[in-house]
């Protein structure tokens, strides 16, 4: 059984060659393997370890893929957002105690800035006219003091994430080793993904999703990666003649986007029929799984994942099990349970949802307080707290309730911000909604709810209003309601519903 990254990529001998005609987004498995090799023994001729950290910040596409589980052979690796500023890279560098930073080879951004005031190592990657996707050589202008080429462990630490940080002080996650083969091994497993699979990947490349359920998942099968360079609804469709994949995973608002362009695109869609769609890190509007079902004529497996779980938990199974709408699925590797909210123990209905599993991070670096806090040990096993709420069913399929940050408490009565998105977008006029707590001086919390409309469609906020009215309890029903043509959105994609009354210039500043 392979437990690093290192075996698990040595695990497919028969996995398919890279393609004959050279495609500069297309990463093969058999091409990683070679790269592989190259870049431990780089790396530690310039003084790098297993132990020691790389911040990689590279554009997304085939060489951040690349450098990823590669790097991650030889060294830690810390994806960082390439659209950071001069002083959040400080921070994250600081905060990581990086050793080195990977960059393009004529980067000289912010990272670079930050690094230098920091006196961290800069490793540039260069990657010649005709090379496969995905290669590249590293060099350094700086000293170096070779080490012995080491092999990580199973224990050793492959992947450093930082949690979003909405409220307070981003929290570290490490990711071992065993963390991550045990994670890619759940998607492949849920999704039956084999060598002939092709991924075409649109999630950035600095989050989980992407980098687990898109390219660690696909090499766990053997299968082979096409890197987009970000997510473009423009060029989707594009992207997806190109690439000829089998599967594809986004957020629900890249789901969005990509069906408002879907009716003009028809042929293509036929042309590449899809084994099936996956949605992730969201949860995917009811409405908006039946309408890519009817558009792709192929499953949509939503699935529910989150970073300290080395992304997924539950997933929607394959046909012919059934995927339930506005449900994420079944447990999909770890063990997935509910619980009292405030006390240790597992219940039955509605709670807090629990995971325990090989996939579960080993727990936050140096913060004690959050670990007492989120890990707890009941029925002989270590459970970790998601911060969501919600049920499962008689068949086990779990639905979420929403985030416990987020359940809106209006004058003591609770409200699922997911219930009331739900209704609203039933409504034939909307097209997008992120139903938000909007502070009130006597209730504490108001419901509230940013709505983007259909192209063409016309409706005010009273006609939504009165929509919610006749189908949600009063004290359910939002009392504002905010029109837009684009909601904020964070790095991810995800719609943002903590702090969204602030961004929106509903509350006076203090």
């Amino acid at each position: 059984m392979s437990h690093t990254l290192t075996t698990l990529l040595a695990a497919h001998d028969d996995a398919l060659p890279a393609l004959g005609a050279p495609d500069r987004a297309w990463l093969s498995y058999g091409a990683l393997r070679s790269l592989a090799k190259d870049v431990v023994i780089t790396l530690s001729g310039f003084g790098i370890s297993p132990r020691d950290r790389v911040a990689i910040v590279l554009p997304n596409g085939p060489e951040m893929a690349a450098a990823f589980v590669t790097i991650a052979q030889a060294a830690t690796t810390a994806p960082l957002n390439p659209a950071y500023k001069q002083d959040e890279y400080e921070f994250y560098l600081e905060d990581l105690n990086a050793k080195a930073l990977v960059v393009m080879a004529d980067d000289d951004g912010p990272a670079v800035a930050a690094a230098a005031k920091l006196g961290i190592a800069v490793l540039r990657a260069h990657v010649a006219a005709d090379a496969p996707a995905g290669h590249f050589t590293l060099t350094t202008d700086g000293p170096v003091s070779a080490v012995p080429p080491q092999i990580p462990t199973a224990d050793d630490v492959a992947l450093i994430l930082h949690t979003s940080g909405t409220t307070s002080r981003p929290k570290i996650v490490p990711l071992l080793h065993s963390n991550l083969v045990a994670s890619a091994r759940n998607i492949q497993t849920a999704l039956a993904l084999t060598p002939e699979d092709r991924c075409l990947n649109v999630m950035p490349l600095f989050h989980i999703h992407g980098l687990i359920a898109a390219v660690s998942a696909s090499l766990a099968a053997g299968g082979s990666i096409w890197c987009a360079p970000g997510f473009d609804a423009l060029r989707f469709f594009g992207w997806m003649q190109a690439a000829q994949p089998t599967w594809y995973t986004a957020v629900p608002t890249m789901h969005q986007a990509i069906l408002a362009r879907a009716p003009r695109n028809a042929e293509t869609i036929a042309a590449v029929p899809l084994r099936f769609l996956r949605s992730s890190s969201a949860s995917l509007p009811a409405q908006v799984m039946t309408a890519l079902v009817e558009t792709f004529d192929a499953p949509v497996i939503e699935a529910y994942g989150m970073t300290e779980a080395t992304h997924q938990m539950a997933s929607n199974p394959l046909p012919p099990r059934a995927q339930k709408p506005g449900s994420v699925g079944v447990a999909a590797g770890p063990e997935v349970g509910i619980a009292h909210e405030m006390e240790n123990r597992l219940i039955d209905g509605m709670g807090e949802i629990v995971i325990s599993g090989d996939n579960v991070t080993p727990g936050y670096e140096s913060n004690p307080e959050a670990n007492a806090k989120n890990f707890f040990e009941a029925d002989g096993k270590r459970w970790f707290r998601t911060g969501d709420q919600g049920t499962l069913d008689a068949d086990s399929y779990l639905s979420l309730t929403g985030r416990l940050k987020e359940i809106i408490n209006r004058g003591g009565e609770k409200i699922s911000p997911l219930e009331v998105d739900g209704i609203l977008m039933d409504h034939a006029a909307v097209a997008q909604v992120v139903t938000f707590a909007l502070p009130h001086p006597k209730l504490g919390e108001e419901v509230a709810a940013a709505v983007v409309l259909r192209e063409g469609a016309k409706a005010s906020e009273d006609d939504i209003r009165d929509f919610a009215a006749e189908r949600l309890a009063a004290f359910k029903v939002p009392r504002k309601i905010v029109i837009m043509d684009e909601i904020p959105k964070g790095a991810t994609g995800k719609m943002q519903r903590i702090g969204l009354a602030e961004k929106l210039g509903l509350v006076d500043p203090a």
